[in-house]
């Protein structure tokens, strides 16, 4: 046991004649653990990004309910006749007349028949 982990620390495993196996092993869990960073990595932007752009849909949320409570004031009606007060336009007293037109028909020579 002393000599294996003896063995381990000097590296021997690596020097032997049979260490191209170990070698290629090592690589391979050194790529291994390469890609797994970068998988890693690439997910925290992911997950950076979303709480972003959560934070944006919440402050677009609450802009564009501010903006229509602000337009519903702007579309009432006092509001806008005080705003046409001041270039002398005032709200009529007589209620509208609705105009009704009559659409003249066409006589044809089967209309004049029947």
């Amino acid at each position: 046991m002393k000599n294996g982990v003896y063995g381990i620390l000097k590296a021997k495993f690596l020097l032997n004649d049979d260490a191209l196996k170990n070698w290629r092993f090592i690589v391979f869990v050194i790529l291994l653990a390469i890609v797994m960073i970068a998988n890693t990595h690439s997910f925290e932007e992911k997950v950076f990004r979303i709480n972003e752009l959560g934070t944006e849909v919440k402050e677009l949320r609450s802009e564009f309910a501010d903006v229509r409570s602000e337009l519903m004031k702007l579309k009432m009606e006092s509001t806008i006749s005080a705003k046409m007060e001041s270039k002398g336009i005032v709200p009529s007293c007589v209620p509208p007349v609705k105009i009704m037109v009559k659409k003249e028909e066409k006589k044809t020579m089967f209309s004049n028949l029947w």
